[in-house]
């Protein structure tokens, strides 16, 4: 069985009053702008509708104004969209997010080093390289 690189996968959570917005959200976030559909978003992210509908639902009571607004009717059936509000802070969750991953990397390397000999040999040269979240397909 092959061993699982080491990665460094940061996760940037904004707490406010017991209330979270993350990586799970902001994926979704990206799936809705993707596919114009929540339903869609749900199964790509292997989540129930009732669970993405929530979440929307959550993160649109988070913020001043709606992330995600219903399209409504049409030849094919309504769906959603992200509002402006919604755009912006699914641009600026994703540069923040970039921001800590650059930040981390001199110390990942450091912290790589001092790994077991086994689990670095595993990543070869140039293995577990930090990760980020990039684009929605």
């Amino acid at each position: 069985m092959a061993r699982r690189l080491p990665e460094l996968e940061p996760r940037l959570r904004l707490s406010f009053g017991g209330r979270v917005f993350g990586p799970g959200k902001a994926e979704l976030l990206g799936h809705i702008a993707a596919t114009g559909s929540i339903s869609r978003s749900a199964a790509r992210m292997e989540m129930s509708y009732n669970r993405a509908w929530l979440l929307v639902r959550e993160m649109n009571l988070l913020f001043r104004g709606p992330l995600v607004a219903a399209v409504r009717g049409g030849k094919d059936g309504g769906g959603a969209r992200l509002t402006q509000a919604g755009e912006e802070v699914l641009r600026r969750y994703l540069r923040m997010e970039a921001a800590c991953l650059r930040a981390a990397r001199p110390e990942w390397a450091a912290l790589r080093r001092r790994l077991r000999a086994q689990v670095t040999r595993a990543a070869g040269a140039g293995g577990g390289e930090p990760r980020g979240r990039g684009s929605f397909p």
